[in-house]
């Protein structure tokens, strides 16, 4: 529908090793669960930097999926009605995806977004704030049956349209569990289509924003004394919105619209006025110093970003088809979110767009480094811009190619992006900048230079459209050392833009990828014609240089030209053949040169790319049923554990048997088939082969005739099984697993079976797991397993009522009304992490009986979920989590453990504490953990942390140690504070309503962007004899533990004081602290007390921690 990229669908590039996990999961105890949901409102956190137990999201299915501290698959729940259907995960390039079977095929067939199971990037803060509802889809619609369509997603229970979407035919809507069936029907063997009407279903995904010298550097002053200075030309500047009020922009604005949450045009955040500065500011307020490229150009501000510099994919496309209707000749986009395979719909739109309207969209590479192109500057259509800086060294930051998908080159050119000078909006400038202006680094500072320079390109030449300027500036780009996918043609110079004569029709060619192996390739040709717009024919020499994998230059006569001068006639073209030539030795990989084209004072400069595949061969797969006949109802996953160029494959059998070309290495096999595909209740087979060696061509038989059933009994005969499951996992050699899970209502209908030869360098390990409910609210907890060569084929495991210890665990109510879950998981040796998400809601206080099985290693650990409602589709969300690190039981005893009381505070553990990376700060301390010491976090109310150096304020933000937010530090050595003041949301509890710290520590200078931790210490109130409402005996005296964790740890306490007060804050007592315990008078009934603590180390460094209301008197 669309011009855009060739991609291959159903495959991709991932980096890293193999694991596979199985879980089945009875429907019955999916429904009385309440807790997958998103984490506690206003404390947001990073993924793979979080603290205080799991993030849950939902996916598009309904499923929820927990994810861990590190970015793993801590849970699985699936949703109501969906316990028989599997779910398989996979790690590609860092990325977690958890994809249910039903939507596999659906994804191979480019109809739905493999984003929407993208787990790392669902789970991150900015995602989790966005998709609070649900998750942001883009629904496309298509053929006669596509106005009923609209109709019946909108109509959908619970659903909610955000915007309509014309030129894409779609709506963005938020979506619910129940949506899925609205956009899919069922088809065989438990797949699933788009329903009649439905073309495409996209993740509504979130984005992000990414002079004076730097103008003077591309060659803007020359065209300002020609005259050019953007007259007449409008530029739309998609960001946070722009301060029309800064002298620098006073009437250049020309629209205005908001497509943001946030209410108003206005730019609260700084990032779009510095863009609009860099591309059209007057500098005014600096006397023209810091004067944008285009001065004198239009600007129409769409304000598609937050205020937090946040955003949605919708926003964006409803953003350019204002500017695009909007007459803008140039469209700025310094953004930059995910790229996928896939065509998302910003690119589709870029495309489409730019073909049929002629309008330039200039947009940012990113700032991911090496080989990461984001999305939307990954599109065809997007003039793609990387970064320099002043003396055209190429940012460390500045995103690479090749594209995700082609090997096509990307960026097209660099500009400077590095400290870049521009204005800042009213209130956002850096302490001890310029006033008004502000400085900062990145490809979206490097855009605006481009979009301004075309600008001044389209004045001169108003007739000239996206390709035409794209060409001209490309063309006459600046070599600055770099290779093609580092650079594309080269940091734009518009001086020579705006004389250059003779311009290439084709800025890039793409000549595809020659397959292995490469005695016999046939060179691949593509054509260059060259357009001469002069009065005088153009003689030119032609040269060609090429790099391949490592930057490392191309072997002579891989590329060549077909003539070594070529004459363009005045008002004519010319064009000439480059070849590349795969036969010729070298490595395999990606390859990619530049063509220039010099003489009669013109240099012209193109690229060509082409990939010489790796070793690869085909491998078929045959499927076989129960029945011994060729099975149409086999899925599979063929995923990389060490291969010459890792990838995972997703295969169906539903058209024959599936033909798939895997590189030269050594992948994990995962297959799946129904017993009857009419019927998924009758039986499943899970057939895996965990060392699947490709060295040739050859066939892999997926014979289900070789699966045996699981028969796994637990300790009480009167306890009816609610769920269980089955996990392996296989490390290769990137370290980092991949997995998944087989739902089902029983282990009776699950057959398993190991494929292939045996795992003999102790990577692969297998995990059996279940759970049984018993009539008296009892919970038995089974698990067993450990490193394996095998996997089982066939399972078979009687627990017994000796082999488990019984936990007592209290769950407090700190506030009333209230209801939780707690989910035992299971650890077992070798990195398992086995099920979770599997607890039922009930109201608190609360004491559970758990029963927990001790054999094989095996360790436990609790999650609790306190519960409110306002979640997805209208069901409960996770207000607060508290988590307990794993511990090992002892049969026949019997453990107590309480959850959610007093007093909560700060809690450095695993994972926390100061992490600082070059100029940045990353505070990250779960600052409501209960009582008993479990790390947690809160919903909360309002934060405010801010950063002095020295004694002067140097950054602030408003963040509760999350992880998720930065503060400035820069890269001095000094004496730092750190002070953060929360507000814990009052429906929550109506303990610990307050917390305030502040730590003192030294930092030595940063000269790189290493991360260093920095020492810190913190101390917390434990033990405090309250009940399960957190509520201690009016008048008495008991004695709380004062315990320190950090630098001060371990002997290392100077000094240790602790001060309560019992009239909110305004006066304090004292406490005496004897052997690090201080002894406090419980408040009068109904009334609280405020306690204060505050630790010195040997060093100097210092930590204080104020809880307002830390517990009441009862």
């Amino acid at each position: 529908m669309f011009n855009g990229q060739h991609r291959q669908q159903g495959s991709g590039v991932a980096a890293f090793a193999v694991a596979v996990s199985m879980a089945l999961v009875a429907g019955t105890a999916v429904a009385a669960n309440a807790a997958a949901s998103p984490p506690p409102d206003g404390n947001p956190a990073a993924p793979r930097q979080r603290s205080g137990g799991p993030v849950w999201v939902t996916l598009i299915t309904g499923d929820r999926v927990g994810v861990g501290a590190r970015g793993e698959v801590a849970g699985f729940e699936p949703a109501e009605g969906r316990a028989g259907v599997p779910v398989h995960t996979h790690t590609d390039r860092g990325r977690t995806y958890v994809v249910p079977r039903d939507a596999r095929r659906l994804i191979a067939d480019g109809r739905l977004d493999r984003r929407l199971f993208d787990v790392t990037g669902l789970s991150g803060a900015q995602s989790r704030k966005a998709y609070r509802d649900g998750p942001g889809l883009i629904v496309e619609y298509g053929g006669a049956a596509g106005p009923d369509a609209r109709r019946s997603v909108r109509a959908a229970d619970g659903t909610e349209r955000d915007r309509p979407l014309r030129s894409l035919n779609a709506d963005a809507v938020t979506g619910t569990p129940q949506l899925w069936d609205t956009l899919t029907e069922a088809g065989r063997g438990g797949a699933r289509t788009t329903a009649s009407g439905i073309s495409r279903i996209w993740l509504d995904g979130v984005v992000k924003a990414t002079l004076e010298r730097s103008t003077g550097q591309i060659g803007a002053p020359q065209a300002w004394r020609s005259g050019w200075e953007g007259q007449g030309v409008r530029i739309a500047v998609l960001d946070t919105g722009v301060d029309a009020d800064h002298p620098d922009l006073s009437g250049r604005v020309i629209a205005a619209r908001n497509f943001s949450t946030s209410p108003h045009t206005t730019d609260r955040n700084g990032h779009g006025t510095h863009v609009a500065s860099t591309a059209a500011g007057s500098g005014a307020r600096s006397n023209g110093t810091h004067r944008g490229v285009a001065p004198r150009a239009g600007i129409l501000s769409g304000k598609v970003l937050e205020d937090n510099g946040g955003g949605s994919e919708s926003a964006v496309l409803a953003g350019m088809e204002w500017a695009v209707a909007q007459g803008a000749d140039i469209v700025n986009l310094s953004i930059t979110g995910d790229a996928d395979p896939a065509i998302d719909p910003m690119e589709a739109y870029i495309d489409r767009a730019t073909a049929e309207t002629g309008v330039l969209f200039v947009v940012a590479a990113g700032n991911a480094g090496r080989n990461v192109i984001g999305s939307p500057g990954s599109a065809d259509g997007a003039f793609t811009v990387g970064a320099v800086d002043r003396a055209d060294r190429l940012a460390p930051f500045s995103s690479r190619g090749p594209r995700y998908a082609g090997g096509v080159v990307k960026p097209d050119v660099t500009a400077p992006g590095v400290g870049i000078v521009a204005a800042a909006a009213a209130g956002t400038g850096a302490p001890g900048s310029i006033p008004g202006y502000t400085a900062i680094s990145g490809t979206s500072m490097a855009t605006p230079h481009v979009a301004g320079a075309a600008a001044l390109l389209k004045q001169k030449h108003p007739d000239r459209r996206a390709a035409e300027l794209r060409g001209a500036l490309a063309s006459s780009a600046a070599d600055t050392g770099h290779t093609a996918y580092e650079q594309g043609t080269g940091r734009i110079a518009v001086d020579r833009a705006l004389v250059q004569t003779v311009t290439p029709a084709e800025v890039s060619i793409g000549l595809g990828e020659q397959q292995w192996p490469h005695g016999d390739d046939t060179p691949v040709t593509g054509k260059l014609t060259y357009r001469n717009s002069g009065p005088a024919d153009a003689a030119l020499d032609l040269a060609v240089a090429g790099h391949g994998p490592g930057n490392r230059p191309a072997p002579a006569g891989f590329f060549t030209l077909g003539a070594d001068r070529v004459t363009v006639p005045a008002g004519g073209t010319a064009s000439v053949e480059v070849t590349a030539d795969t036969r010729v030795g070298g490595e395999d990989g990606h390859f990619a040169a530049t063509v220039t084209a010099s003489g009669a004072g013109l240099t012209v400069r193109s690229t060509v790319s082409v990939e010489r595949e790796v070793e690869s061969y085909d491998i078929t797969f045959r499927t076989i049923g129960r029945d011994g006949r060729p099975s149409r109802d086999f899925g599979a996953l063929v995923s990389s554990v060490n291969s010459l160029e890792p990838g995972y494959h997703f295969l169906s059998s539903a058209d024959g048997d599936p033909v798939v070309r895997l590189t030269r290495g050594e992948y994990v096999l995962d297959a799946w088939g129904l017993a009857d595909p009419t019927d998924p209740t009758k039986g499943f087979d899970a057939l895996v082969q965990p060392k699947l060696v490709i060295d040739r061509a050859r066939t892999v038989t997926l014979d289900a005739r070789r699966a045996r059933p699981v028969r796994i009994t637990g300790p009480d005969p009167g306890a009816p099984q609610a769920a269980g499951g089955m996990e392996y996992a296989r490390t290769g050699s990137a370290g980092e697993d991949i997995g998944g899970f087989y739902p089902g209502d029983s282990f009776a209908t699950l057959n398993v079976a190991h494929l292939g030869p045996p795992v003999t360098d102790g990577s692969l390990r297998q995990g059996w797991y279940g759970l049984w409910r018993a009539a008296d609210r009892t919970e038995y907890h089974a698990a067993s397993g450990g490193r394996v060569k095998r996997l089982a084929t066939g399972y078979t495991r009687a627990f017994g009522p000796a082999e488990f210890a019984t936990v007592k665990v209290g769950l407090g109510a700190p506030a009333d009304g209230k209801r939780a879950v707690l989910e035992p998981s299971p650890h077992l040796p070798g990195g398992l992490w086995g099920m979770r998400g599997f607890g039922v809601a009930r109201p608190l206080p609360d004491t559970r009986t758990v029963r927990l099985s001790t054999g094989d290693g095996v360790r436990w650990s609790f999650r609790f979920g306190q519960l409110a409602g306002g979640g997805p589709g209208g069901g409960d969300r996770t207000e607060a989590v508290l988590e307990s690190g794993p511990m090992a039981y002892r049969a026949g005893r019997t453990h107590r453990e309480t959850f959610n009381t007093a007093v909560f505070g700060p809690l450095l553990d695993e994972g926390s504490g100061f992490s600082r990376r070059g100029d940045q700060l990353v505070p990250r301390i779960p600052l409501f953990s209960d009582g008993r010491g479990h790390s947690g976090s809160s919903g909360i109310g309002s934060a405010r942390t801010t950063l002095y150096r020295n004694g002067t304020r140097i950054g602030e933000i408003p963040d509760a140690l999350t992880g998720g937010r930065s503060v400035p530090i820069g890269r001095e050595a000094g004496r730092f504070t750190l002070t953060t003041s929360v507000l814990r949301d009052t429906a929550t509890a109506r303990v610990s309503s307050r917390i305030d710290a502040a730590w003192t520590f030294r930092a030595d200078a940063a000269p790189t962007d290493d991360e260093v931790m920095l020492p810190i210490s913190t101390v917390r109130f434990s033990g405090a004899r309250v009940g399960p409402d957190s509520t201690a005996p009016a008048g008495a005296v008991q004695r709380i533990a004062l315990q320190v964790h950090g630098a001060a740890a371990n002997g290392n306490v100077r000094s240790l004081t602790a001060h309560a007060s019992y009239d909110g804050g305004r006066t304090w007592r004292e406490l005496t602290v004897t052997g690090a315990r201080a002894a406090v008078r419980n408040p009068a009934r109904g009334e609280s007390v405020t306690l204060r603590a505050r630790v010195t180390d040997k060093q100097g460094g210092t930590a204080s921690v104020t809880v307002h209301d830390a517990f009441f008197g009862g």
